[in-house]
């Protein structure tokens, strides 16, 4: 690793055909084996479908120079996403390989709606971002400036409620011309000096155990299998054993290159090609590398989640929707809860007009995990944040901590409204029998209540009560729990009273004088005073509560009372 050398990772977004590739071209001065189209499907389709990378070179600036004297140089890693609203998978993956997102936005177009699940994404998964105004060519010379102020002022606005609200905006033609134009780019030199600005030096775990993320794969005869992607964790270095948890199988690294120029060690934030011994790389897509042994493949796992409150659509338990951890996009069955006193968080700020806007700041904390504590059940998750169990449709493999995307790639990709339901991170894995071995001590409640009305005073000491059970109920069932009447007193059900589902219920508390009056009232007058005493009205009944939880994994479905 040359620490005179800082590689950073600049996420290139936004809508389809707004020329982030035409951009990622005119910055860059060294190409990958996966940049600029180069796949055949891609130009096929005249548009990007999977990620491309590239990189340019230069001095690194003086803030960063005082806080690494070493620095002399800075790598900009240009991370191009696909703008295709029906490829938000691999957009979602390519955000979480960045330091700094960069927003192209076409300027006779504006905001469109892949433009603002970008800003959405970027908002979740990076802290910094510059806006591109893109293809100013195309906007009479006479009125451009006018309409460039025009553009930036509405972006402005729009990213007022944001964590990007100061972000600074660069008008530019990548292309001119468009795709048959033979201009040069103008605006780039003024993008890269902004790029400059806003460099910082991120925050990198080169002690902990590698954990590198792949995005490609391909073989060369006579050398081995090369796997390209970023380092997110830890130190890669020649010679090391790394281990690929989906194939089960460990392989020796042989050589590493970094855009075409060999090292012996790459660290945290580093983009490169790792030279492997031979295996077909047709079984490894996309996928983690790791130290040997430091990731499981797994079926389920707890996350904290936060609702993206511009997003319309349900989050309930019980439903199915698109969860990304990393490069894997997997179908995942969600149990909701968060502590209790949580249940109600305060509302979110209503996002204006139909399309999906970024998440305004700032964020309820999510609940504290403790796989030791008591948790409430949610139905849904209408604001705020939560606590989930997830089950995955098929396992994955996840490093510690992971951030995830949760969306609905099910609904309509033309829609304005936005996909994009919640963001997290990864809490606890969980293994494979999880269901028998975790679950079950799992203590997620549901609060559940019963009423009822006392039918008569059975003595000094028992009601009858009427309307708390049903009929075909076992009564046995409910025996020894507490009650409490609507006058004050409590009392503890002690059994059955005949066939139709009544019970008795003895007091722990002295009935009130007042209590045993109203329920005395209705005793039915005999004789001669009955008959000529004045109809009175009926007293109200007295109400009779049950109330109690059960936790949802509990396989015995006991009932329980503080």
């Amino acid at each position: 690793m040359d620490e005179s050398v800082l590689n950073f990772n600049v996420g290139v977004l936004g809508h389809i055909d707004c020329g982030k590739t035409s951009l990622a071209r005119a910055l860059s001065s060294v190409a990958s084996t996966a940049s600029f189209d180069k796949n055949p499907q891609s130009q096929e389709r005249g548009i990007t479908i999977d990620l491309g990378f590239s990189s340019f070179s230069v001095p690194a600036p003086a803030h960063l120079q005082a806080e690494a004297p070493r620095l002399s140089t800075v790598q900009f890693t240009l991370v191009d996403c696909p703008g295709h609203a029906s490829l938000i998978r691999t957009i979602i993956g390519g955000a979480q390989i960045i330091n700094m997102m960069m927003l192209v936005v076409d300027v006779t177009k504006g905001m469109q709606t892949q433009t603002a699940e970008c800003l959405v994404i970027g908002g979740v998964l990076c802290s910094r971002l510059v806006v591109v105004l893109n293809k100013i060519d195309l906007l009479p010379e006479a009125k451009r400036a006018a309409q460039v102020e025009k553009m930036t002022r509405r972006l402005h606005a729009t990213l007022q409620n944001t964590r990007f609200r100061d972000a600074p905006v660069v008008a530019l033609a990548a292309r001119p011309g468009g795709a048959e134009g033979a201009g040069e780019a103008t605006g780039v030199s003024e993008l890269v000096e902004e790029l400059r600005r806003q460099v910082y030096l991120p925050a990198r775990a080169v002690a902990e155990p590698l954990v590198f993320s792949v995005d490609h794969c391909f073989s060369i005869r006579g050398q081995g299998t090369v796997l390209t992607g970023t380092v997110l964790q830890g130190s890669i270095s020649v010679n090391q054993t790394v281990e690929i948890p989906a194939l089960k199988v460990t392989k020796k690294v042989k050589s590493l290159q970094m855009f075409r120029r060999p090292v012996e060690r790459a660290v945290q934030g580093d983009r490169l090609g790792v030279c492997v011994t031979q295996f077909d790389p047709k079984t490894l897509e996309r996928g983690l590398v790791c130290e040997v042994g430091y990731l499981s493949t797994v079926p389920a796992c707890i996350v904290s989640l936060h609702r993206i409150s511009y997003y319309r659509g349900e989050i309930r338990s019980k439903s199915r929707l698109h969860v990304t951890l990393g490069h894997d996009t997997v179908m995942a069955r969600l149990t909701l809860f968060t502590t209790p006193g949580r249940e109600a968080a305060p509302d979110a700020e209503p996002g204006p007009g139909p399309e999906p806007e970024p998440e305004p700041e700032p964020e309820p904390e999510p609940p504290g995990w403790d796989p030791q504590a008591e948790y409430v059940y949610l139905e849904s998750l209408e604001r705020g944040a939560a606590l989930a169990l997830l089950e995955l449709e098929r396992p994955v493999t996840v490093p510690p901590g992971a951030a995830l995307i949760g969306s609905r790639l099910d609904m309509d990709a033309n829609s304005p409204a936005c996909r994009l339901a919640f963001h997290g991170r990864l809490l606890a894995p969980l293994e494979r029998d999880y269901a028998t071995a975790f679950l079950p001590a799992l203590r997620v409640f549901k609060r559940k209540g019963k009423a009822g009305v006392v039918d008569r005073l059975h003595s000094d000491t028992e009601v009858i009560v009427k309307d708390l059970l049903k009929k075909e109920s076992n009564v046995a069932l409910f025996s020894g729990l507490r009650v409490r009447l609507a006058t004050g007193e409590a009392g503890v059900i002690d059994g059955p009273f005949g066939q139709s589902g009544k019970v008795k219920v003895r007091l722990t508390d002295a009935l009130a004088e007042e209590t045993r009056a109203r329920l005395s009232t209705g005793a039915r007058k005999k004789g001669k005073a009955a008959a000529e005493a004045p109809a009175a009205p009926p007293p109200a009944p007295v109400a009779v509560q049950l109330d109690f939880k059960r936790y949802i994994f509990d396989p015995k479905k006991r009932m329980i009372q503080n």
